[in-house]
């Protein structure tokens, strides 16, 4: 993909020495997130998934367990990684919500500077594309949104762009045969990068679980590109990979031991969970496009022709190298799109491929455009996009500080009310079945059940069926029990169920001017259905 007059032109007043702004305007952009909801009165997490992870994190600081109710050690964290993360907040006597506030903020940083950094490798000779890309990360409505979450998509996102980038940088070229030094000094370099490619794909996976698909990725990909000169070098080609795999195992291994001990299953409780629970009847087109268009909404939408030209061009050059972080871009929708097609909270489970639709999309808008052309319109759109796409850019952020004002509201008004009621009106001993447990978990000192499967794992089986729930919570002796009656058609049962008695619902309003219930709380009692 040759360079075009979009990248060449402003190189003269673009270089290397603007770079610091990258950093600099994704810290801007998660301290103006806080600024606005904080301003309203709030001050908090849009998702009540944030919550969750706290209390992890509160019992991890304060027992040494991972557990979610102290005392008893639970698999339902999907990212054990975060979790250590918020707990060093509660070791040093911290605000929790400032510690990962913070974190977030660093993660979004890191995040925008190694896309840019992995322009830079892909295209080295577009350093001005490279510096967009990453500006345009740091502003991208999403991306901020999740830098303040509580959750650990930024970090998630900032681990697979580091692990992509040093593939590229390192453990490639260790691959390739140097000129200097003996046989056995490139071997040495050859093992020690492919432990490191194990050992942050290691992180990369207790981060979240679907790291282990990139982490395959980076493994594999040496042993296939470019093409081995003969079979000693392939030898040392799987001897690497070995090595990646070995360490690889060495960080997962303990994580892999206790769900074993605690479930009986590799994964956490959590990925199993979600994917009952959401299951959808679609074609997977569907499936892929439900996955998928969230990710388009915001200026990035106007990137699309560049993405998929810049994809074109890399699969015509044969740019295997290349076309790998759009390979891991692909499975990543894909795993989505096969295993939890959902969309909702503005697509957060997609949102770690934003950076590489950006990165390929400016890639390709870039030897698209011709600025200096001589047909009129394609120089009046080529001048005119670039500018196009930042007032976009600039109007989503806008747009989504709203958004994620509202969704901490949301939660606020919701789950924290919810929990704050139950420590008034429910006794200390009383069995509190609850789908939504994270601010209700951490708020509350009362013994829950998990309705969501997170901790309470035996309900994954059932947790669909109304009627085997409602038998299950009477048969546990729950006391009470939380949700929303419109969250699904089993809920709705639920609520009609003559052994739920309503007893308190929130009266949020934004939640009744969307046209939803609100959160309520149902005092069980056992009798005939």
């Amino acid at each position: 993909m040759r360079d075009s007059n979009l990248s060449e032109a402003p190189r003269r007043s673009f270089n290397i020495g603007w770079t610091w702004l990258i950093p600099a305007l994704a810290l801007l952009s998660t301290i103006s997130y806080i600024a606005c909801t904080h301003i309203h009165g709030l001050l908090g997490f849009p998702l009540d998934d944030a919550w969750i992870h706290q209390t992890y994190a509160r019992n991890l600081a304060q027992t040494g367990q991972l557990a979610y109710l102290p005392g008893q050690p639970s698999a339902g964290s999907t990212s054990p990684a975060w979790s250590f993360l918020l707990s060093a907040g509660y070791l040093l006597g911290l605000d929790f919500r400032l510690w990962v506030y913070l974190l977030g903020g660093l993660a979004l940083a890191a995040t925008a500077w190694l896309t840019y950094r992995l322009l830079r490798r892909l295209a080295p000779s577009r350093p001005t594309a490279a510096l967009l890309a990453g500006l345009f990360c740091a502003v991208e409505w999403h991306l901020v949104w999740a830098a303040v979450s509580g959750m650990e998509t930024m970090l998630f996102t900032a681990l697979s762009l580091a692990l992509l980038e040093y593939y590229f940088s390192h453990a490639a070229a260790a691959h390739r045969q140097s000129p200097r030094g003996p046989a056995s000094l490139q071997t040495e370099r050859s093992m020690v990068g492919a432990v490191a490619v194990g050992l942050l794909g290691g992180m990369l996976t207790l981060t979240r679980p679907e790291g282990l698909g990139l982490t395959g990725l980076v493994v594999a990909a040496p042993i296939l590109f470019p093409r081995p000169a003969d079979w000693s070098e392939m030898k040392t080609r799987l001897l690497t990979s070995g090595a990646s795999l070995f360490a690889l195992g060495a960080i997962l291994a303990p994580y892999i031991a206790f769900n074993l001990s605690t479930t009986g299953s590799v994964f956490p409780n959590t990925f199993y969970a979600k994917q009952v629970e959401y299951q959808i009847h679609l074609s997977l087109l569907a499936r892929f496009w439900r996955v998928f268009s969230p990710t388009l909404v915001g200026a990035q939408v106007l990137l699309l022709p560049g993405f998929c030209y810049a994809v074109c061009q890399l699969f015509r050059q044969r740019n295997w190298s290349g076309a790998l972080p759009f390979a891991w871009w692909l499975a990543f929708l894909a795993a989505y799109a096969l295993r939890l097609p959902v969309s909702y909270q503005h697509g957060r489970y997609a949102m770690p491929t934003i950076p590489l639709l950006i990165l390929y999309g400016i890639w390709g808008t870039a030897d698209l455009l011709r600025p200096r052309s001589r047909c009129l319109v394609l120089r009046v759109v080529s001048q005119a996009a670039p500018v196009a796409m930042a007032l976009l850019a600039l109007l989503f952020w806008a747009r989504g500080a709203l958004a994620y004002g509202d969704d901490v509201g949301f939660i606020e008004g919701e789950m924290v009310a919810t929990a704050h009621w139950l420590n008034k009106h429910t006794a200390p001993g009383d069995l509190i079945a609850v789908h939504d447990i994270g601010a209700v978990g951490y708020l509350t000192d009362r013994p829950l059940l998990d309705l969501a499967g997170l901790i309470t794992s035996e309900v994954i089986p059932f947790m669909t069926d109304a009627e085997r729930l409602a038998d299950w919570m009477t048969e546990r002796g729950a006391a009470y029990a939380v949700f929303f009656p419109n969250f699904s058609s089993t809920y709705a049962q639920l609520a009609t169920d003559p052994r739920f008695e309503q007893v308190h619902c929130t009266a949020y309003a934004l939640t009744r001017s969307l046209g939803f219930q609100d959160m309520c709380v149902y005092r069980l009692t056992p009798g005939e259905r």
